[in-house]
């Protein structure tokens, strides 16, 4: 039986008559709705809705788009993901041609219901292990980011995601910024696993933490780093740029609820680079947000490490201040799409 959730008419945001695509609050609406279609997708699927019985289509259809196509797990079959596109004709008059996107790429989160839990759990230690990028699905995902931007260009394409999915849009977008293409990214509850500093209430303990942290980080990786180089100058090795710089003008947007703790250790990463710079300890602090202190440990002791998802050089982070009643409601994709919350947006640059 389908819940209330499901149904637009009864959770979606009715209030938008007129998409301004100049809105950044309209903006991360339709992103985040679009994100919300593709959970009804795969449960339209697992429940066998069909025709006037399936719930996706109005998630889409309200904001003139359709669906251009399904990501499918290679594995399970469940539908992870879709690509949708703008139907011009029916939209005309209501576009901001320098503001729109002609597709968006979206990718729900886990699914706790129906047959696809299993393997979303899989995929979420695989991000809490650094090894989503090695999972089928993420090859599926990123080939079809790839194919879309080679065949329409990447001005008119956005990604959108929430929590696992968000994941998979930031790994996607991240094989893209590599390459200098810069996709508009909306990430809503992205995780970031690291102890729960940002759940500390007293600012100097905290501070204190991650300043010590930010040290012992910078220290081991300094030193792998020389040790790098030192080898790379033996074997005659050319040097490629820092992929971490390579990013650094990529500004995805991040959407984040401080009662979640998923995601809301990002606040504290980028406050606290902020706060170095501002102390004088900025070079500290450059060099220790490229690196991880789990990963810079392990490669100390010679154990081979991946590049943490989690770590970003910029991003616009929008942070949810209104209230929320329980967990499940903070981590929650339906709260990016109401019209009364209490937001807090900031730019971070890594220069």
């Amino acid at each position: 039986m389908a819940s209330e959730r499901e149904d637009f008419e009864s959770s979606g945001p009715l209030h938008l008559t007129n998409i301004d695509w100049t809105n950044v609050e309209h903006q991360r609406t339709v992103a985040a709705c679009l994100v919300q279609s593709v959970y009804i997708l795969e449960l339209d699927r697992c429940e066998n809705r069909e025709g006037s019985q399936a719930l996706a289509n109005p998630w889409w259809e309200f904001f003139h788009f359709k669906l251009n196509s399904k990501l499918v797990d290679d594995v399970d079959l469940s539908i992870f993901g879709a690509i949708f596109e703008l139907d011009l004709q029916s939209a005309e008059g209501s576009l901001s041609k320098s503001e729109m996107p002609y597709y968006v790429v979206a990718f729900r989160g886990t699914i706790t219901k129906g047959t696809a839990f299993a393997r979303d759990v899989q995929l979420d230690i695989d991000v809490v292990r650094n090894g989503l990028h090695h999972s089928s699905r993420f090859e599926v995902a990123v080939k079809a980011v790839e194919n879309l931007v080679g065949a329409v260009g990447h001005s008119t394409i956005w990604l959108s995601g929430h929590s696992l999915g968000a994941a998979m849009a930031l790994l996607a977008g991240k094989n893209m910024a590599k390459k200098g293409i810069f996709l508009e990214t909306f990430l809503f509850n992205s995780p970031y696993f690291s102890a729960p500093i940002e759940r500390i209430q007293d600012k100097r303990v905290k501070h204190g933490l991650r300043f010590a942290g930010s040290i012992i980080t910078a220290g081991l990786a300094f030193t792998m780093k020389v040790k790098k180089e030192i080898n790379d100058q033996q074997q005659n090795n050319n040097q490629a740029k820092d992929p971490f710089d390579a990013l650094s003008a990529w500004m995805p947007r991040l959407y984040v609820n401080p009662g979640d703790h998923i995601c809301s250790e990002y606040i504290g990463y980028f406050e606290h680079r902020r706060n170095m710079e501002d102390m004088g300890a900025g070079v500290i602090e450059k060099f220790a947000t490229k690196h991880s202190m789990t990963g810079s440990i392990m490669s100390y002791m010679g154990m081979e490490t991946e590049e943490p998802l989690h770590l970003i050089p910029s991003a616009k982070v929008i942070a949810n201040l209104s209230p929320s009643n329980d967990f499940k409601e903070a981590h929650g994709i339906k709260q990016w799409w109401k019209s009364d919350l209490d937001l807090q947006a900031t730019d971070y640059r890594f220069e």
